[in-house]
């Protein structure tokens, strides 16, 4: 089963968690077992897991992230976004996650995060849902 939600972002530089909306995906599929296939098809734009629980996690990944790639530093592509291709390149455009008895099995602390790095924007996130 395939499905493409709408992510909305707010701000440049955002880490927006849609762990609930895609455990609901599975849950309206009735998915006992199998796996979740993320896909962003951006190339300003990532997908990741990390901690949801305390959120300065998410602005500690933020604020290192912008000290490895600042947004100026020479870049010659004229769009002035190089460091968010760069940075949706080291996080990469994809996820996988195993399904199990209807749920995302997902660590005591892990959440799934839209990285947004060329915002705010509307979005696109692919999902393939896959029986066992």
């Amino acid at each position: 089963m395939n499905f493409t939600i709408s992510v909305q972002t707010a701000c440049q530089t955002e880490f927006k968690e849609v762990t609930r909306e895609l455990q609901q995906l599975v849950a309206d599929a009735d998915i006992s077992e199998g796996s979740l296939l993320l896909y962003v098809p951006h190339t300003t734009a990532a997908i990741t897991i990390n901690e949801n629980a305390d959120p300065d996690v998410v602005t500690d990944m933020i604020n290192g992230l912008n000290k490895l790639i600042p947004l100026k530093d020479n870049y010659r592509h004229l769009e002035g976004n190089s460091a968010a291709h760069i940075k949706s390149s080291l996080i990469g455009p994809s996820e996988q996650i195993i399904i199990h008895q209807g749920k995302l099995l997902l660590g005591t602390w892990q959440g799934i995060y839209f990285c947004e790095f060329d915002g705010p924007r509307s979005r696109k996130l692919h999902i393939k849902l896959t029986k066992d």
